[in-house]
């Protein structure tokens, strides 16, 4: 079986002098400046990047100053950010000055005195990363070849460098890990183990109740105090988002790693449009906002990185009717519209098979797979 490729992104604070930090906001101004030209230049429906690359390169090196390399990452991120908008069925708008790309010829990684290099607009500038031993563990021995170089809203930049590795073989095996996602219970594998969502719900109806009293606030407020207001929110989010992305790690770590020490294959439903379909269900405006607000993308998506990372093997199996079948006896409720479960109890109607309604689903994601 052939290796996956996985890119794992360390990211680094660099320490900057004052000079540099002009030298780096020009840059990142000119970059974001010249992708807005070749944005408005390039007819919207051409994406490939080498068919954008023949028809602008040289004059966005004549108007803007850019390195060779910087001027074709201008190009590919132009490229790139089109394509996606395609599949949104969007358009690109404008280019914020945050990032650059590098790539070899333009970055270099100095393990001795963990020191990086870049090409500004000035030439080449050499910066003292500022990192922890986590960093220092992943980028020893390496040696990269692509980083990004960003500016984070409170002024500070960061070097988010690119490792590229083989992930080990997944290994073949007959035994399954079903898992099954929900609100009540964010995950429920099929050998029993289970994450609430009970304490998780209550945190995030707390952070509810003070996103609705501060808006409360700034719609009756003076400007001065509806800017603090919206200072708040941002803060909230950040901590709710935070709060969503620790929780995801966490469940999505231990699955993998129990997968892995049981050579076990991880069954997980695909849940793509969940949540279109089940808005459609008659729901309170609190269950909705309950359904709506976890990131069970982010959690498929720790979960497959993480299984790629580790040589487990994952699987997505249709969704359709493994909650409401018995695992036991592959037996439907025969009357339309009407199901086993109830909340969280299965009792089947068939074998008499009495268990948690999740549990019944993770199993019936095995069968599925």
């Amino acid at each position: 079986m052939k290796k996956q490729k996985q890119v794992l992104t360390v990211s680094c604070k660099i320490q900057v002098t004052p000079e540099q930090v002009t030298l780096i906001d020009e840059t990142l101004q000119v970059f974001a400046n010249a992708c807005e030209y070749i944005n408005g230049k390039i007819p919207e429906h051409l994406t490939n990047e080498l068919g954008i690359q023949s028809l602008i390169y040289h004059d966005v090196r004549a108007l803007f100053g850019l390195s060779s390399q910087l001027t074709i990452h201008a190009v590919r991120r132009v490229s790139g950010n089109r394509k996606t908008a395609r599949l949104k069925s969007d358009v690109v708008k404008k280019f914020a000055p945050t990032s650059v790309t590098y790539d070899a010829r333009t970055f270099t990684f100095r393990e001795q005195d963990w020191i990086v290099s870049l090409t500004l607009l000035g030439g080449r500038e050499r910066f003292k990363m500022h990192i922890g031993d986590y960093q220092r563990d992943l980028l020893k021995g390496k040696n990269p070849k692509t980083a990004t170089l960003s500016k984070r809203k409170d002024g500070s930049y960061y070097i988010n460098i690119q490792l590229e590795s083989e992930a080990p073989v997944p290994a073949q095996t007959e035994k399954v890990l079903g898992v099954d996602l929900g609100r009540t219970d964010i995950a429920f594998t099929s050998d029993g183990e289970k994450y609430s969502g009970e304490k998780i719900t209550k945190v995030r109806d707390k952070y509810a109740r003070v996103r609705a009293s501060i808006q409360k606030k700034a719609a009756k407020g003076t400007r001065s105090s509806r800017r603090r207001c919206r200072r708040l929110l941002q803060r909230l989010s950040g901590k709710e988002r935070r709060f969503q992305t620790h929780i995801n790690h966490v469940i999505s770590c231990r699955t993998v790693q129990q997968a892995k020490a049981k050579e076990q294959t991880i069954a997980l439903e695909d849940l793509t449009g969940i949540r279109e379909r089940t808005n459609q269900q008659p729901r309170s405006k609190t269950e909705r906002r309950r359904a709506n607000s976890w990131a069970f993308y982010q959690l498929r998506q720790f979960l497959v990185y993480k299984a790629v990372k580790f040589g487990v093997k994952l699987v997505f199996v249709n969704p359709r009717y493994t909650s409401q079948t018995c695992h036991k006896c592959l037996h439907i409720h025969p009357e339309l519209g009407e199901s086993y479960r109830n909340g969280k109890s299965f009792v089947c109607g068939h074998c008499g098979w009495k268990g948690d309604a999740d549990y019944n689903g993770a199993n019936g994601a095995i069968r599925s797979a």
